[in-house]
């Protein structure tokens, strides 16, 4: 697949599936810790948003940076889902959801990591 466009990324779409699935949990009621909620709401966010940024970066060198960017806020959400599961904000099963998806994400941007530094 031609990628024309940064939702073309499939690093992007799994980024875009965790930030919802982040929003779903830090807006659930129960979820009371504001500064954890921005933080992890930040971290999804910043994914998307360095992956976007990095595509019309302007040269592939430059995209590696932000995607780099972009796999280290995912490895920062991972943190944090900790901290939601251990201050009881999430359970076991939403926490290996969230953990599991972010892996996903951060394999897939590695990956193009890769694909990138080799085509120079």
């Amino acid at each position: 697949m031609k990628i024309t466009r940064f939702e073309d990324i499939l690093g992007w779409q799994a980024a875009r599936k965790l930030e919802q699935a982040i929003l779903a949990v830090v807006n659930h009621r129960r979820f009371r810790n504001i500064k954890l909620a921005r933080q992890m709401k930040g971290c999804a966010d910043s994914i998307m948003a360095n992956i976007a940024e990095g595509f019309d970066a302007g040269s592939d060198l430059e995209f590696v940076r932000f995607l780099k960017m972009a796999f280290r806020s995912a490895t920062e959400l991972q943190s944090h889902a900790y901290c939601a599961l251990d201050e009881r904000y999430v359970d076991q099963p939403t926490f290996d959801s969230l953990y599991a998806q972010a892996h996903e994400a951060k394999a897939l941007i590695g990956g193009l990591i890769k694909y990138l530094k080799k085509s120079r």
